[in-house]
């Protein structure tokens, strides 16, 4: 089957991987090269350096709604189109052309955490069981009729990273039965319910700045949720610092919210508003992150220090 396949991101590379081992993948479509690092320079995403070693044809649209795109994809001849975390909405002259319409893999359960960030905010939740859905894409956000879904515990200890790359294997896997099923004609979906619909915004620097007040569970999965961008953060010493891994002290803190109250060889154990959160990875100002052991060799804390809040 003829397949154009849409995707941006890491995450969306083992998706056009399982595709391609199956169907023809004519062409495949990204946002444009972006600035990244220190040196500004345009990169390309992911899935263009994965169709580059193929040769595969690529498509980097910078308008989508202005006919350009549809005429551009309507020339391709697709027989349905595969996406995976493009990151661009699509009007409905678009999504019709394929005869056989869309596949979308959404990394969450839906009707759970529709939006952009379904993986971060399953882990700032607090969620215990996540999972990947196929379904037909459509012109309201992440609502259209499900194909297939599978599931997954998420680690107490799980970070955002981690779990994406989890996830991208099996939506990938998930997302090539799929098309197999549309292309055999034995494809059912499954209205969602919209009455359990939860929604889910685009992650922000502001997501990751720690509030001490908070309970030890929740700046933990704050933790989790945050790396690798944009890692949870306050002030040490009045400069910004990051944890990068913490874990849970489910014992009452008996000093103010952000106080230091154990050093110990391998962690720094700090107060919250409800329990206490030991800091095992660091990353001081102007340092690169480590383990809070090797930070603490050369620069030892004391009890009674503060992490402060950034306002």
């Amino acid at each position: 089957m003829r397949i154009v396949f849409l995707g941006t991101p890491a995450l969306a590379v083992p998706s056009v991987e399982a595709v391609a081992a199956r169907h023809e993948i004519t062409a495949v479509v990204c946002q444009p090269d972006r600035p990244l690092g220190r040196s500004n320079r345009p990169v390309p995403p992911p899935v263009k350096c994965w169709a580059m070693e193929r040769g595969i044809p690529i498509h980097q649209p910078e308008k989508l709604n202005d006919g350009s795109f549809a005429a551009w994809l309507r020339a391709q001849a697709p027989e349905l189109c595969a996406i995976t975390a493009y990151g661009r909405l699509l009007k409905q002259p678009i999504l019709d052309i394929p005869p056989k319409g869309w596949l979308n893999m959404h990394p969450s359960l839906l009707p759970r955490h529709r939006g952009p960030s379904p993986i971060q905010t399953a882990i700032l939740e607090g969620d215990t069981v996540t999972g990947v859905t196929i379904m037909r894409l459509t012109l309201e956000m992440d609502s259209g009729d499900i194909l297939l879904q599978a599931s997954t515990p998420v680690d107490p200890d799980e970070n955002a990273e981690e779990l994406t790359a989890r996830l991208a294997q099996l939506g990938a896997d998930l997302l090539a039965e799929g098309v197999d099923r549309v292309a055999a004609g034995t494809a059912v979906f499954t209205p969602q319910d919209p009455a359990q619909a939860t929604y889910c915004n685009m992650f922000e620097k502001e997501h990751g700045r720690i509030r001490w007040g908070n309970t030890a569970g929740q700046i933990h999965n704050q933790v989790r949720a945050c790396l690798p961008w944009p890692v949870a953060h306050c002030l040490y010493q009045g400069e910004v610092c990051r944890i990068h891994r913490s874990v849970v002290i489910d014992q009452p803190a008996k000093a103010a919210p952000g106080t230091v109250t154990l050093v110990e060889k391998d962690w720094v154990i700090v107060a919250t508003g409800e329990g206490q959160l030991g800091i095992i990875h660091f990353q001081a100002p102007g340092k690169r992150a480590m383990a809070m052991e090797d930070f603490l060799r050369g620069h030892p804390m004391q009890a009674g220090e503060r992490f402060e809040e950034i306002r």
